[in-house]
């Protein structure tokens, strides 16, 4: 007669799955994981803010459910836990919005600007000025902004706005010199610096560190002369690069992560860029204003840039739109004030 083990089943299956070696999680080629992670993105729904994914919750939950499956196991989705659920939303904020961004950007057409061609940005802006005599500041109407700038930084650039005169962007500022008292001036040339984050050329952003973190750091370097919020000097830096430069979309894509690594960094649910198009924000405040960047709310593509005083000011009660961009079109031409065909 057998001996019959008088422990249930439920028990032996549970010490024998113990004893046996966990299944290996495969790993992902980086395409392939950009690839999930996108597809993982596109089917969450907006309005329930609990079923977006995290960078980091795409980036385990895949491996996990191939493994499963992998395995003959089946998978049963077990109901959320709400004291698990609350600090998720929370967490979500500024940080999903931006990792969505940098998916979206990730897989975007490459800029085609050859060094001897020229990325043009056409954007609409507007901005608050104070008058040169003085007095409250004054609010200019939006208008169409138009920028060509040499890929290499060689060749003159040239800045076109609506009611104001064509301005040359030259590489090589003019100066006089005096080689003594008396002496006539002599006309020169001041050649320019090197480019940096803050006086970028297209093949410098091209050139820049697709790592988030390595990102960041270069940022923050290259800001550290400026005064006031450290970490606003690098939030600004950033908006600027995306408004005003052509990056590859790697690069883009890193911006964006780069971004979610500044303190302080927030959602604002609904903002809109200088054409009135309607979107998601992220934003940072300090010195009394917000600078907003809106993100297209259906493919978190970067519309533009926008700053808000969040206090009363010669420019107006809070709430006064301080500036404000829309980014219309980038592209690369053969020559200054040349439109993209």
């Amino acid at each position: 007669m057998n001996d019959i083990d008088p422990r249930p089943q439920d028990a032996l299956r549970a010490e024998l799955t113990e004893l046996l070696p966990p299944p290996p999680v495969p790993e992902f080629a980086p395409d392939r994981e950009r690839e999930l992670r996108r597809a993982l993105l596109a089917s969450a729904r907006p309005a329930r803010p609990a079923m977006w994914w995290t960078r980091r919750a795409v980036r385990f939950a895949v491996p996990a459910v191939v493994c499963g499956i992998a395995a003959g196991a089946v998978l049963v989705a077990a109901p959320p836990d709400p004291r698990e659920q609350r600090p998720a939303v929370r967490a979500e904020g500024a940080a999903a919005v931006l990792s969505r961004a940098a998916l979206a950007a990730a897989s975007a057409a490459a800029p085609g600007a050859r060094p001897e061609e020229f990325v043009y940005v056409e954007s609409l802006v507007s901005r608050a000025a104070r008058p040169a005599g003085g007095g409250a500041a004054v609010v200019e109407p939006v208008h169409r902004r138009q920028v060509w700038l040499s890929a290499d930084g060689s060749r003159s650039g040239l800045l076109r706005e609506e009611g104001s005169r064509d301005t040359e962007l030259s590489p090589r500022l003019p100066v006089y010199e005096l080689e003594g008292p008396g002496a006539e001036p002599r006309r020169t040339v001041l050649e320019p610096e090197a480019p940096s984050v803050t006086a970028p050329t297209h093949a410098f952003v091209a050139g820049l560190p697709t790592d988030p973190e390595a990102l960041l750091r270069l940022v923050r370097e290259e800001t550290r002369a400026g005064g006031g919020d450290a970490d606003q000097r690098a939030f600004t830096a950033i908006g600027t690069l995306l408004a005003e430069t052509w990056a590859p979309p790697k690069v883009t894509a890193a911006l964006f992560e780069a971004a979610a690594r500044i303190p302080g960094v927030e959602v604002v649910p609904s903002a809109r860029d200088a054409a009135g198009r309607e979107g998601v924000a992220v934003a940072r405040t300090a010195g009394g204003e917000r600078t907003q960047w809106v993100f297209d709310r259906s493919t978190s593509a970067f519309l533009g840039e926008r700053t808000v005083a969040v206090a009363g000011s010669d420019a107006g009660p809070a709430g006064t739109v301080l500036s404000e961009t829309a980014v219309l079109t980038k592209a690369a031409v053969a020559r200054a004030g040349q439109l993209p065909g």
